[in-house]
């Protein structure tokens, strides 16, 4: 896209072209990825400063998610929040594919058996999101999920335990982007965590100290689909003073354990020669 061009016709021609329509559906959707629970309201500006784009641009493709009820503008700035659309387009999906539902009986049978916090995510492009999560009554203290949370796949064991299973090529995309230091302990260096994916693919399961929050001990196992496609992951997430020798052999075989129950009965399969021993 040109920024800044003397000559306008060129720079017409030129935006023409790097939207073509079916550009200019992918570039109106990703801009919803922007919307999270720190940002659930964005003005124009804003909008345009963080998707890169100039403000004519976000303006237009705005309108037309309001046009479909995708985003919705409220309160004197006019800022933009996510619209009645996927009210009634996340209600269709659960119909057709009750994945959320079935999560939760899943994540509340780990929960029960662990007495620790559980949770469940997709791959959804190249993010890492939250569907669903279940919290034990046994301790106080406990980690906090949030709803549609984003993941961090370099940071987080769910990540890695989908990052394991996924295509070279993507890994190589995920490790070549930009990897952010959520904590003192997140590893940010490509080579070591190609070096932890290694041993994620031996054993079947993740784990990581402290990645994504200081004080968090999570273990996560892939979810599967029909074509042995790493779609998601199981975790449960724990605080690390609570974590010992027992108890982690005790979260890693109930972690795999559910997981692998979660995809039979999503109608998944593990790969050949995936690590099926609960005891890894």
């Amino acid at each position: 896209m040109c920024r800044a061009c003397a000559d306008v016709s060129a720079c017409f021609k030129l935006e023409r072209k790097a939207f073509s329509p079916m550009g200019t559906v992918s570039k109106a959707l990703s801009l919803l990825n922007y919307f999270d629970h720190a940002r659930n309201e964005i003005g124009l500006s804003d909008m345009a400063r963080l998707s890169g784009i100039n403000k004519a641009t976000a303006h237009r493709l705005l309108s037309e998610l309001a046009e479909q009820g995708f985003v919705e503008q409220i309160g004197t700035g006019r800022e933009y929040r996510l619209g009645p659309a996927f009210l009634r387009l996340a209600s269709l999906r659960e119909a057709a594919v009750p994945m959320r539902e079935v999560s939760l009986n899943v994540l509340r049978a780990l929960s029960d058996a662990t007495n620790e916090t559980a949770h469940m995510s997709m791959l959804r492009g190249a993010r890492l999101e939250t569907i669903a999560y279940t919290y034990s009554p046994q301790h106080r203290t406990r980690v906090m999920m949030e709803d549609a949370e984003t993941l961090a796949l370099h940071a987080t064991s769910s990540g890695l335990a989908v990052l394991a299973f996924s295509a070279p090529e993507f890994v190589d995309t995920i490790l070549a982007g930009p990897l952010d230091a959520h904590t003192p302990d997140t590893v940010t260096d490509p080579a070591q965590l190609r070096a932890l994916l290694v041993k994620v693919r031996q054993t079947g399961i993740a784990d990581y100290v402290g990645g994504f929050e200081e004080d968090v001990h999570s273990h996560a196992a892939p979810v599967f689909d029909a074509a042995q496609a790493v779609v998601g992951a199981v975790a449960v997430a724990a605080p690390v003073a609570r974590m010992d020798a027992d108890l982690i052999a005790h979260i890693r075989a109930e972690v795999k354990r559910h997981a692998q129950d979660l995809s039979r009965q999503l109608g998944g399969l593990p790969p050949d020669g995936f690590n099926q021993d609960f005891g890894a």
